[in-house]
Formats: C-alpha cells, sequence, structure tokens
C-alpha cells in the first residue's frame, strides 16, 4: 500500500539547522513516526509564516508533504510554545539539554508514545518549577529506563550481592551499582552515598508527582548530576554538547 503523499502529526521540534539562505532542517519528534528531519522552508524570513510554529522546543500540529529526500512541512500550529522556557535563559539551557538527550539516544522512524510522552511532560515541568536540576535527573533516569539502559540500583553488578544501607559505588562500565569491597578494586567506579542511592531506587520507578516531594540539598543534587552525567557519557562515549553551557550559566548565577 503506498503511503499518502500529504500526512498530519504532532511534533516537537529538538533541533534546527540552516539549509540555503531562507530555510531550515528540523529535526522532529512525534508520537507515531518517531524522529524524523524535514525542511521549514522560508522560515528564516522574518515574515514566515511557518516561523513562530517550528520554533526549538515548540510543540506543534504539522501538515507534510513527503520528498525526495526530505519530506516538506506545508502547515503548522502551535499547541503549546512553552513560553517560559524560552523567556528564561536557565529553562532554556535545561530544555535544549532534554532536546539534545532524545537526539543522541534514539533513531529515525521509531513509533514511541511513551517517549513522545515523557519528553511532552518534561517540558511542561520545567515551565512551571524553579527546580531544574530534579527535572532533569528524572528524566535522564526514565529515559534511560525506557531505552533499555536502566542501571542496576538493587544489588551488585560484580557479585550479585544485595547492596548495604552505607556508601556504595557507582561504575557506568558495569551499568550500575558496586557495593563497596568490589567497588575499592574498580578505579573508574566513584562513590555513591546511601542518600543518593534511596532517591534513584525513588526516581526510577515513580511519577513526577511523588519524585517532586523529595527534598534535595545541594550537596546531593550534585552528586546525582555527576553519577547521571558519567552514566550517559558512557553510554554515548562523548559528553553532550549542551552540557558545558549548562556548567557556564552554573558557574555565572552562582554568589560570589
Amino acid at each position: 500500500m503506498t503511503a499518502p503523499r500529504v500526512y498530519q502529526t504532532e511534533a516537537i521540534i529538538i533541533k534546527r539547522i540552516k539549509l540555503g539562505e531562507a530555510d531550515r532542517i528540523l529535526t522532529l519528534y512525534t508520537p507515531e513516526l518517531g524522529k524524523l528531519k524535514a525542511v521549514a522552508k522560508g522560515t528564516r524570513r522574518t515574515q514566515s509564516k511557518l516561523g513562530g510554529h517550528v520554533e526549538l522546543l515548540t510543540h506543534s500540529h504539522l501538515m507534510l508533504a513527503r520528498g525526495r529526500n526530505l519530506d516538506i512541512i506545508t502547515q503548522a500550529q502551535t499547541i503549546n510554545n512553552f513560553l517560559p522556557i524560552k523567556d528564561d535563559l536557565e529553562r532554556i539551557s535545561r530544555g535544549l539539554y532534554v532536546a539534545e538527550l532524545v537526539d543522541s539516544f534514539t533513531g529515525e522512524h521509531i513509533e514511541d508514545h511513551r517517549l513522545f510522552d515523557l519528553v511532552l511532560e518534561t517540558l511542561k515541568q520545567l515551565s512551571q518549577t524553579n527546580d531544574f536540576e530534579f527535572v532533569l535527573r528524572y528524566f535522564e533516569l526514565r529515559l534511560l529506563d525506557h531505552l533499555g539502559y536502566r542501571p542496576q540500583l538493587q544489588q551488585c553488578t560484580e557479585c550479585n550481592s544485595p547492596l548495604r544501607p552505607e556508601t556504595n559505588f557507582f561504575s557506568p562500565n558495569h551499568g550500575g551499582v558496586l557495593c563497596r569491597d568490589c567497588g575499592f578494586q574498580e578505579p573508574a567506579a566513584c562513590p555513591l552515598s546511601l542518600n543518593a542511592l534511596k532517591v534513584l531506587r525513588l526516581w526510577q520507578d515513580c511519577d513526577y508527582a511523588t519524585a517532586r516531594r523529595v527534598k534535595i540539598s545541594p550537596e546531593l543534587a550534585s552528586e546525582l548530576e555527576q553519577v547521571m552525567r558519567e552514566h550517559i557519557k558512557y553510554l554515548l562515549e562523548r559528553q553532550l554538547k549542551s552540557t558545558a553551557w549548562l556548567d557556564k550559566l552554573k558557574r555565572e548565577i552562582q554568589p560570589k
């Protein structure tokens, strides 16, 4: 059966690059079609009718025409432009990090309604809360879990013994936590406090509303960020570009 030449979909715009003098190639994340690339013609012109509806981190309803190499966006209507994110430097830096994570971990044309819903809910959370680090850590854990990279947090990944209520070790190349004895023998493992382990275990299996109830100190937030960053770096075999901007912003807003 031949696919229709014109089709419609919801999409979150997660990346864009310039094409020629006036066009852009957009990377879209959709519920039915997964990740795909499409051309948005004329969107770099100020008078473009499409432009405002296909900005980064916008949730839109799109009509596309199939092309020889890339499909072409012919109509667009904003569903949610997430203005609180775009009007705030700290929020947008986190939103772009979320978008880069999705782009880095997903292949094209793989249907995934649950992941689409997770990304959409994460952008809503970033629009509504000031606890940005909580949103990112929760999203990272749920994304990895959903894509088959769930860290092992219940038992030692080396000797399989139950983890004792003490400082253990997190090892990206082992895919989770090592007990104290095994951790001392793994040079690349980093210490993981008992509180950090408890939070990771909870967030791995609960919803946003439950996760939000946990109060995180700045020290614990920093520990969780480092653990997840190293784990993601190991899985992708590179550091995400957006982390450099996140770190720069944090340094600039720290009280002197």
